[in-house]
């Protein structure tokens, strides 16, 4: 109620907004865009400060960047498996058919498509490996989890938008006035609690292949993926930053719907905390980001030890995206401007775009 009754006084003319960086009243907030204040009737107050709007619009927005997220995990997870020289075997069709979920049926799909015609994985097909570590050979199934959960959270979403969700209702044919509970937030609190943890598992098994691309024991590859080893660090740090990342992902991850405080004299004695999943869950969101975008740096230098052998159409363009901003680490320099330009280049769509007008459309 408290963020709504904020946003509420700004359109009224009266509380305070920020313009342009600077902290205004509401009057000069709506004139800063050409508004006037609006004047309310009858129950419309009530209405536009008592309802799941805030958990709800944030929740759709974190939604949203998470479904394209999704796909950007596919590209960060088929750089690490050309990277490591893993096998194709595991993303076989015929494995999701006997277990037939959506989101593991699709991101086997696209994996395959990614890696389609690699140099790479075919120059190791008769290698003695029987099979890959969990953070490649289950990428369908992890991945596929946090798909399916995302399919399982829209559908509230949807019902959630389209709903009345303040109290009372006035019903309009008859004119009775019915007090209810439709203000209560428990349908998102916990869908958005959900969503947290799905997002969260991709940062998870994104940091383990992080970790293997970076440790020449299990990787094949020069020491945390440096050409000097033992002068230079390499990309060394950039797995403290994701590890620290996915750490904090598991305090945020706590099911905020689990709590609960009684206000209001008790006339108030469950409430569903959801505005705070959702906005764990945008933390949980910009997190897993940036660990992506560690995997995608450390897959892309993994890779450009492999040449001449080369990658398949989909990471071979994924490649061709991050060296256009990102070029290989020839000498230590510090990673952030690195990483950061990776994340841009997933949150302004750019990684995605390539590599679908190399391969065509991902699925989710």
């Amino acid at each position: 109620m408290s963020p709504l009754s904020h946003m509420v006084l700004v359109m009224m003319g009266e509380g305070q907004a920020f313009v342009n960086g600077k902290l205004v009243s509401g009057r000069e907030a709506l004139a800063a865009v050409n508004l006037q204040p609006i004047v309310l009737g009858g129950k419309e107050g009530l209405a536009l400060i008592n309802g799941t709007q805030v958990m709800t619009a944030v929740g759709c927005l974190v939604w949203h960047d998470a479904v394209d997220l999704m796909k950007t995990a596919d590209i960060a997870a088929a750089l690490s498996l050309e990277a490591l020289k893993g096998t194709r075997t595991a993303f076989d069709p015929r494995i999701s058919l006997v277990r037939p979920h959506k989101g593991q049926i699709a991101t086997g799909a696209n994996i395959l498509q990614l890696t389609h015609d690699s140099i790479i994985i075919s120059s190791h097909v008769n290698c003695t490996k029987v099979q890959d570590a969990y953070s490649l050979r289950c990428v369908p199934q992890v991945h596929g989890a946090s798909k399916d959960a995302l399919r399982r959270v829209e559908e509230t979403l949807t019902t959630e938008i389209n709903a009345v969700t303040d109290n009372p209702l006035i019903m309009p044919d008859d004119g009775d006035v019915i007090s209810g509970g439709n203000f209560h937030g428990q349908p998102v609190a916990l869908v958005m609690d959900y969503l947290k943890l799905a997002i969260a598992e991709i940062g998870n098994i994104s940091e383990r292949r992080i970790n293997r691309l970076l440790d020449a024991h299990l990787s094949d590859l020069p020491p945390f993926l440096t050409a000097y080893p033992g002068v230079d660090s390499g990309l060394m740090i950039t797995q403290y930053t994701a590890a620290s990342l996915v750490s904090e992902n598991k305090v945020l991850v706590h099911p905020a719907s689990a709590d609960s405080i009684p206000t209001s004299a008790n006339q108030e004695d469950h409430v569903s905390m959801g505005t705070i999943a959702a906005r764990q869950g945008r933390e949980i969101l910009e997190n897993v980001r940036y660990i992506l975008a560690v995997e995608c740096l450390s897959a892309a230098q993994g890779i450009d030890f492999l040449l001449p052998l080369t990658p398949g159409l989909g990471t071979g363009a994924a490649c061709r995206v991050i060296r256009e901003v990102v070029p290989h680490l020839d000498e230590d320099r510090i990673p952030a401007p690195d990483i950061e330009t990776i994340y841009q280049l997933m949150v302004n769509g750019s990684l995605v775009k390539g590599v679908e007008a190399a391969v065509g459309q991902l699925s989710i």
